[in-house]
């Protein structure tokens, strides 16, 4: 009986994808075309994603019509701009939060020592002086948030100080 079984077609499910290919590969062999930030794979002048598994989706996009127009205004407009992926951007911002961050903690210490009330920072003579002459003053907050949040910091940061000095 068994020389009368029907066999099943030998399987077909291979698939043409590059398993372990990273964008960073794709970008090594096609040069300056593309870019990669994040794991992901950009197009230089059309900023949009791109497969970087199949070599085929990449190949069509760079013959389609949309990439040798969006190429040629790219190259005349002299102004290398990549696009970049939501966590190198944040990365990026986080410098810029600890700067504004100790503007913050500089402003509260200098009123502490000075012995300003906090909450002449809230006069909108100071607010536009901060604004215009120091960096990053605008992003200092008003005197309730300066109380609340940055208050306890300087207090324990010069407690601390005072218990290394008396040792």
């Amino acid at each position: 009986m068994e020389r009368f079984a029907v066999k099943s077609a030998p399987s077909r499910n291979r698939s043409k994808t590059a398993l372990y290919v990273t964008p960073q590969d794709r970008v090594t062999e096609f040069g300056s075309e593309l870019h990669e930030d994040g794991g992901k794979l950009f197009c230089t002048s059309c900023n949009v994603v791109l497969n970087h598994v199949r070599k085929s989706a990449i190949n069509d996009h760079l013959k389609s019509k949309t990439h040798t127009k969006r190429k040629a205004e790219f190259e005349e407009q002299n102004v290398r701009k990549k696009q970049r992926t939501l966590t190198a951007s944040l990365q990026c911002n986080s410098a810029a939060q600890t700067e504004k961050s100790s503007v913050i903690q500089d402003f509260v210490k200098m009123c502490l020592e000075a012995n300003i009330p906090l909450e002449k920072a809230d006069h909108p003579s100071v607010r536009a002086f901060l604004s215009r002459y120091v960096k990053n003053g605008s992003s200092i907050p008003k005197s309730e948030q300066l109380r609340k949040a940055y208050l306890p910091d300087g207090y324990d940061n010069e407690n601390q100080l005072i218990n290394t000095e008396d040792r």
